[in-house]
């Protein structure tokens, strides 16, 4: 019997060394940026790796997407959120969208003109698909925990960021739009509202955006571009009435010049709120402690 259990014991440890040598482990070290290699097109993207990471541990994934015209580099740079993800041991990955544009690129929503005033094309890249072989990449690699990844963004990477939560949602565990929330297109017959059947979201999703009140190109009152139309305050109800939020919404002072609208009571605790900058324009208006710690709370 003593032999048996011996012989047993031993069998199991074996097992248990086959799966931690078959478990992946990240080969991008802490601390810096790099250039890695997404999908078959040969696509890159900038990530920046906390210097806190542990590479035997998959860290938390923040994807940054930069501004109609701009670049991730500048997206990255522009917006200092390195120095958070260094802080609190997050990743961050600042690709460049699929559409070129001026010195820059622009994102592929379906369906929405962009800054040039064009509606992307059927051959267009698809920037979902993109941002999800990202995402597959980073977590195949052992880098990346799939279940704590969020996406954050600037004006067209912000509007970029509302249409993952609409159309890709099951890869995302919140979201943060930047001077860009929407909830689905204009709707074509009244663009002062969200067209529904243009944001379907498979489950409720934690939403958190920051905008400035003074902004006239993305204004929180709606109007502006043919891609912008609706209130930013049409954009929180749609995503509370998407999330299931049953209580009232409050309002308060969390910091000088800074108002957060709120929507509470919503299923699997997916918070809808708006951070207004009081006298903001049309830039990164954004606590980035405040940013991580909110989407830190949730995992997909």
């Amino acid at each position: 019997m003593t032999r048996l259990i011996q012989w047993l014991t031993g069998l199991l440890l074996l097992s248990l060394g086959t799966v931690a040598q078959a478990a992946p482990h990240c080969s991008l070290a802490p601390g810096g940026d790099r250039q890695v290699v997404v999908g078959p097109d040969g696509r890159t993207v900038l990530i920046h790796l906390p210097r806190a990471q542990v590479p035997e541990a998959p860290a938390p994934l923040v994807i940054l997407l930069h501004g109609s015209g701009s670049t991730g580099a500048a997206m990255l740079r522009d917006s200092r959120l390195a120095e958070a993800a260094d802080r609190h041991g997050f990743i961050v990955a600042a690709p460049d969208a699929g559409i070129a544009h001026d010195k820059g690129f622009v994102w592929n929503i379906p369906g929405v003109p962009t800054v040039a005033g064009t509606v992307p094309g059927p051959d267009a890249p698809d920037d979902v698909k993109f941002i999800g072989a990202l995402i597959d990449q980073l977590a195949a690699q052992g880098c990346v925990d799939p279940g704590r990844v969020y996406a954050t963004g600037l004006s067209g990477g912000g509007r970029m960021t509302s249409w993952l939560g609409c159309v890709a949602t099951d890869r995302f565990a919140g979201i943060a739009p930047v001077v860009g929330l929407r909830a689905g297109n204009p709707l074509a017959s009244d663009p002062a509202r969200p067209d529904p059947t243009t944001c379907r979201p498979s489950k409720p999703l934690p939403v958190l955006a920051f905008a400035g009140d003074a902004d006239t190109t993305n204004p929180i009152q709606g109007g502006g571009a043919r891609y912008w139309s609706y209130t930013m305050h049409a954009a929180e109800m749609r995503w509370a009435g998407l999330n299931g939020c049953t209580a009232a919404p409050t309002t308060r002072w969390v910091a000088p010049k800074v108002y957060e609208e709120r929507y509470t009571g919503c299923r699997n605790g997916a918070d809808v709120a708006g951070r207004i900058t009081v006298g903001g324009g049309h830039s990164w208006v954004v606590d980035n402690d405040a940013l991580w710690a909110f989407l830190s709370q949730h995992r997909r």
